[in-house]
């Protein structure tokens, strides 16, 4: 294929998505109370699922630390069109969470072709953990990183006098920032994958820099959460876990390399 016919493929692979995008995106929007009353409005809730979930875990501990009986703070919009800009806003966002597997199908459509025949049977099921893997990250930001981060910020006061009257437009982008940031965190593994797979890193140099790693994991947790311990590790925790695991698939495609090169050599 010419560039020109490249490039005329990429542009109907970024059409469908586009429309893929777009569909949900409309459904999102006509879902209004269940997109913005149940799930973004959720964690601002006393009766949020996580919430209910640490008062069960505060009942089995016999200790009132975990339960969360009210969060002090209310929602409010203080421009016209804020509501409605938002609500068109995140719709679309919401849209291009809902379609990234389909999306990145598309995009694994257009790349696939070109890699060898080698590199598209390791990376065969590729479409299929990294969209696992960013569900797993959204499900993860929105069920313990968000809950613990409103719950600790909404208790956070410089004085008594002072009330927290958040502003909505605080409020969801602070969400949003909170789950695409884990979603894209949970791809450690796969970038890992990728990488050893192109001889960039090797499993020797995942290992030897483990405690760089850390403390890098650490900072960015640092920088997702509020300033306690508790959600610092909450969050860097899986992230640490994901690390080890990426430095076993770094092992295994490592090994699979080097006797690919061997059988080359020799042969």
């Amino acid at each position: 294929m010419s560039f020109l016919d490249h490039l005329e493929e990429l542009r109907w692979h970024i059409i469908r998505s586009l429309i893929a995008i777009c569909v949900f995106a409309i459904a999102a929007f006509f879902l209004k109370n269940f997109i913005f009353g149940t799930l973004i409005l959720g964690p601002s809730k006393p009766d949020f699922y996580t919430y209910k979930m640490f008062c069960k875990l505060g009942e089995l501990t016999h200790s009132d630390f975990f339960c969360i009986d009210e969060l002090p703070f209310i929602i409010q919009n203080r421009k016209l069109t804020a509501q409605f800009t938002i609500h068109i806003t995140y719709s679309m966002v919401a849209g291009l969470i809902l379609a990234f597997p389909y999306v990145f199908w598309e995009l694994w459509r257009f790349i696939s072709p070109g890699l060898y025949d080698h590199e598209r049977s390791v990376s065969r099921g590729a479409v299929f953990f990294v969209s696992l893997l960013f569900g797993l990250g959204v499900l993860f930001g929105y069920y313990i990183v968000t809950p613990i981060s409103i719950n600790f910020l909404s208790h956070y006061q410089l004085d008594p006098t002072i009330k927290n009257e958040i502003d909505l437009t605080s409020y969801v982008s602070t969400i949003l920032m909170i789950v695409v940031a884990c979603a894209i965190m949970f791809q450690l593994p796969i970038i890992i994958f990728f990488l050893t797979n192109a001889g960039v890193i090797t499993p020797d140099f995942l290992k030897s820099y483990r405690k760089h790693a850390i403390i890098v994991i650490l900072v960015i947790s640092a920088i997702i959460t509020p300033p306690d311990v508790i959600s610092q590790v909450l969050v860097a925790l899986p992230i640490m876990l994901l690390y080890e695991v990426g430095i076993k698939i770094s092992k295994s495609v490592y090994k699979k390399r080097q006797q690919e090169l061997e059988e080359v050599l020799y042969s």
